[in-house]
């Protein structure tokens, strides 16, 4: 008769955990290829949404160490910067001004300038924000940089390939006729940066009133029952030919 030894209870728990443990693991290896392809959604909208945050609207004048002032086509971004930040801003402008660099003198007369500029164009002395700040790369060109928050519409990254998209193993959707990751999403990034108002993706804007005045005529043409239609004296000049005439 064979003696049994009896099994030692911690050892038993630790070869129960670690069955446990490798199970899970052998588990997650088998479905992880269908929950990747589960949680991708064939509609590139879904895929590539585009999204509605605050952004930085911003303009950078180089200034040289031998000179102050702005050149005219400076001044035109900063005013420039300065009318949009009136239309589409939802903060302050934040003025980067560097010191202790070999244009420093030359920057700080510089951004005298702007203020001016900035202040003939409507925006309020509490409307600026200005920092000094030491450049971290000495090669570089210390700059001016004027930025303010804006409302602004973004999609992507692009570029990303999480799988093959040939012929494979484990590229079901190629088999199954479905879209590629990445398909699309140059589109939506496209149309996020050519959108005006980031407002008309989540809302359509309410309608203008209509011109009383033109409405008034045409109500009384048609009632007296002559031609509604407007005639133009400059539309014959619009013709690219009066051949044939």
């Amino acid at each position: 008769m064979t003696a049994q030894i009896p099994l030692d209870p911690r050892r038993a728990l630790r070869i129960a955990g670690a069955l446990v443990g490798l199970a899970v693991v052998l588990g997650a290896c088998t479905h992880t290829d269908d929950v990747v392809q589960a949680s991708i959604p064939n509609d590139y909208r879904l895929r590539h949404p585009i999204a509605v945050h605050e952004a930085d609207q911003s303009a950078v004048i180089f200034i040289g160490h031998a000179r102050g002032g702005l050149s005219a086509s400076q001044r035109a971004d900063v005013m420039g910067l300065a009318q949009t930040w009136h239309q589409e801003a939802t903060g302050p402008i934040s003025a980067d001004v560097p010191v202790d660099t070999p244009n420093a003198r030359a920057a700080a007369d510089s951004f005298r300038e702007v203020q001016a500029l900035l202040a003939s164009a409507g925006v309020p002395p509490r409307g600026i924000i200005v920092r000094r700040y030491h450049p971290d790369d000495q090669r570089q060109m210390a700059t001016i940089r004027l930025s303010y928050p804006k409302i602004s519409a973004v999609a992507g990254p692009c570029g990303l390939w999480p799988e093959d998209i040939g012929p494979s193993i484990k590229n079901k959707g190629y088999y199954e006729n479905k879209p590629y990751f990445n398909y699309g999403c140059a589109y939506q990034r496209n149309m996020a940066a050519m959108i005006d108002n980031p407002s008309d993706l989540v809302q359509p804007r309410p309608e203008t009133p209509p011109y009383t005045v033109r409405r008034t005529e045409a109500f009384e043409k048609y009632r007296k029952g002559a031609p509604t239609t407007t005639n133009y004296p400059e539309a014959d000049r619009a013709k690219l030919s009066d051949t044939g005439k």
